[in-house]
């Protein structure tokens, strides 16, 4: 099988498993217990006292529009990549929707609405975070600020933002103020959750930027000692006009602080500048030298 169409299966079945996740999250704590969330859920949560319709005909109805309105505005490109997600999603859905109908007890996943509201945010973040890693959408409530951002230029995050918000305001006019804090909590708990399942398997390091006179001796230690590359960069002084080599390094968390102790021990006045990174890709990361 060509690798580009094992990949492509790989990615199709990743949005599939995202969307399951996505669906169970909102089927066994977000809608037995009225929590209040950002996206197409929120809005049936929201809405429900008010049209007396079950969130889960509104959620599927609402799905299905708005892949047409992103085929419409957004092209067929788009359509094609979202379309997994307005077929699985809806069926995921009214599927455990009906489990949990029929297949368990009354009121049997009515729980804490904070509890419900952590194990449900999470659940729903690690289903989104799932389809983003593929490139794809999870389509429904990320459709219309995608549009907006098209004619409008406005920020994708502030459109996000505000569409969030307006789905928390609705929320205080049915549910209250309290219901509509809650719901804050979901929305944050999804967006951690999305963060890490996009940096899931990636490999963390320290970036460290080295300034000293003494730059030779530790080249020799990074080299033999960390069995790790370097990169000098040429610094130019702003207060001393003087030229001065950088060493740019890139360690392991484990070696970190055997790196820092021995430029300190080489050179205690050594100005080092060290940040994370998520995912580092080269020799000694994401692969080893091979022997010949």
């Amino acid at each position: 099988m060509p690798l580009a169409n094992k990949e492509t299966i790989q990615e199709i079945v990743l949005v599939i498993i995202g969307n399951l996740v996505l669906a169970l999250g909102v089927t066994v704590f977000i809608l037995p217990n009225d929590v209040l969330t950002g996206g197409l859920t929120g809005i049936a949560v929201a809405l429900e006292p008010v049209i007396h319709v079950e969130p889960t005909l509104v959620i599927n109805v609402m799905t299905v529009a708005l892949f047409f309105v992103g085929w419409l505005f957004l092209g067929k490109r788009f359509a094609l990549k979202t379309l997994v997600s307005t077929i699985c999603y809806p069926l995921f859905l009214s599927l455990l929707a009906w489990v949990v109908d029929t297949q368990f007890p009354e009121n049997y996943f009515i729980m804490d609405r904070y509890l419900a509201t952590i194990y449900g945010g999470i659940l729903m973040g690690c289903g989104v975070g799932l389809i983003f890693r593929c490139g794809a959408s999870s389509g429904g409530m990320d459709i219309p600020p995608l549009v907006l951002h098209k004619f409008t230029h406005i920020p994708l995050a502030t459109l996000v933002l505000i569409t969030d918000t307006l789905t928390v305001l609705l929320g205080v006019a049915t549910y209250g103020f309290q219901a509509a804090l809650v719901g804050i909590i979901s929305v944050f708990l999804s967006s951690v959750a999305i963060d890490k399942m996009l940096t899931l398997g990636a490999i963390k390091s320290k970036n460290c930027m080295i300034i000293s006179e003494r730059y030779e001796e530790m080249l020799s230690y990074i080299h033999q000692e960390l069995y790790r590359g370097t990169t000098i960069l040429q610094g130019h002084g702003g207060f001393t006009q003087e030229n001065r080599p950088v060493i740019m390094v890139v360690v392991s968390k484990k070696q970190y602080p055997l790196l820092e102790h021995e430029v300190l021990k080489v050179d205690p006045n050594a100005f080092i500048i060290v940040t994370d990174t998520d995912e580092v890709h080269g020799l000694g990361f994401t692969y080893e030298e091979e022997d010949f």
